[in-house]
């Protein structure tokens, strides 16, 4: 069991995102839901959570009516492997998202994402600077992340 979890709050589709979310990601699952009771306060028998995991992180999604929502002052960061990897969750959370910079993303849910190759980390934390200095620059002019282009970035070329 993991002790501490994200907990997604939306206005009343959460086991909809939840679905959409480990239909998007491998080695994903809902693990279960709640549901309102007579004391509500939405109506009884509708979902009032889901518990899911995408990727082995565990994830609660709340319907939770109006009160709050979405902001990209918190974001999901996964890190990938490949460019493949890359293309593949941007176009799934990108149906009906906006594109951020930087490998930003904001799904149809209102939830931000950072879609970020492992490979820009190794190159940003290069010891060499103006190597660093490249590959930043590089990526502040994307909006997909793509790693051909950083790597491009990091050789000087």
């Amino acid at each position: 069991m993991q002790k501490i979890a994200p907990c997604l709050w939306f206005k009343d589709n959460a086991e909809e995102a939840a679905h959409f979310y480990t239909n998007l990601f491998k080695d994903s699952r809902i693990v279960s839901d709640m549901r309102f009771g007579d004391a509500g306060p939405g109506p009884k028998g509708a979902v009032m959570a889901v518990t899911f995991e995408l990727e082995g992180q565990e994830f609660m999604a709340l319907n939770g009516g109006t009160a709050f929502t979405f902001s990209p002052a918190i974001s999901l960061f996964v890190k990938c492997g490949t460019q493949e990897e890359v293309d593949r969750l941007w176009a799934g959370l990108g149906e009906g998202g906006e594109p951020r910079q930087c490998g930003w993303i904001s799904d149809k849910y209102g939830v931000t994402w950072q879609i970020v190759p492992v490979a820009l980390g190794t190159m940003l934390q290069d010891g060499d600077a103006a190597k660093s200095a490249r590959v930043m620059q590089a990526m502040m002019g994307m909006v997909k992340l793509d790693i051909a282009a950083l790597e491009r970035a990091y050789q000087g070329s």
